[in-house]
């Protein structure tokens, strides 16, 4: 080992929104239990790209003993991850699970008109998704609901916190859900790259909740709509936890 610089984060301030990650060329960081980590000494460069990306101010150069930089594993390790992020992007085998299959699902017909009156009649409200699955880490580009669409993007908990998700939000618009903070966001960001350059989408709605690491999500959809080299007109909502709208798209 010899002396160098290398990037050091601080997981006190680290809020796992992933931006730092999406910006290392190397790979050499990933969201690993919520927070961003170095997973290879090798792979750090040490020139600190990453670091003005994080609003958290988590991410410092240092000068400490550390194994040197090995260009020639960061390119193993790079031709690795695109090889997993090609596989994740055709999709699994055929298998039983339902899940893995894209369907469309239809709304029943009125459902508008019952949307008007969910206040007092909750259990007659049909919902409004349109297609399956809408797991992030399931969908793929080729599926024929993301064609000329208007796709929501949701982060998971927004559901539960804001209560008229399905009239305000998903009406006639396929949804991808996911975790920002908890989940593989190179492994989203390429996906969602994939699904911009090859479905020609109308609009991109983003809804996530108002804590810091959330805004990972639109991080991930800005950085994609660059690289697929597209432009679509993205709309950002912002819901708070006690299910109110902090701020309109």
């Amino acid at each position: 080992m010899a002396k160098r610089k290398i990037i050091e984060i601080d997981e006190d301030k680290c809020t796992g929104c992933g931006a730092c990650v999406t910006k290392c060329a190397e790979g050499a960081l990933a969201i690993i239990d919520g927070k961003a980590k170095v997973v290879n000494e090798i792979f750090c460069d040490g020139l600190g790209a990453c670091m003005g990306e994080c609003p958290e101010g988590a991410l410092k150069i240092i000068e400490r003993d550390a194994p040197e930089f090995d260009e020639e594993a960061v390119k193993e390790h790079l031709a690795e991850q695109e090889h997993e992020q090609r596989k994740a992007a055709v999709g699994p085998e055929p298998c039983g699970c339902p899940s893995h299959n894209p369907m469309l699902v239809k709304a029943e017909a009125g459902h508008a008109a019952h949307a008007n009156h969910h206040a007092h009649a909750h259990d007659e409200l049909p919902p409004e998704l349109t297609n399956w699955p809408i797991q992030w880490k399931l969908v793929r580009a080729d599926m024929p609901f993301f064609k000329g669409a208007d796709v929501l993007m949701a982060a998971d908990c927004v559901p539960f916190a804001f209560r008229d998700f399905h009239g305000k939000f998903l009406t006639e618009r396929p949804v991808i859900i996911g975790c920002p903070k908890l989940d593989e966001q190179d492994k989203y960001l390429d996906k969602l790259t994939d699904v911009i350059a090859n479905s020609g989408l109308k609009s991109i709605t983003i809804a996530r909740m108002e804590v810091p690491c959330c805004g990972g999500l639109e991080k991930i959809v800005a950085e994609a709509i660059r690289r697929s080299g597209k432009s679509v007109p993205v709309k950002s909502w912002i819901i708070g936890i006690q299910g109110d709208i902090k701020k309109a798209g």
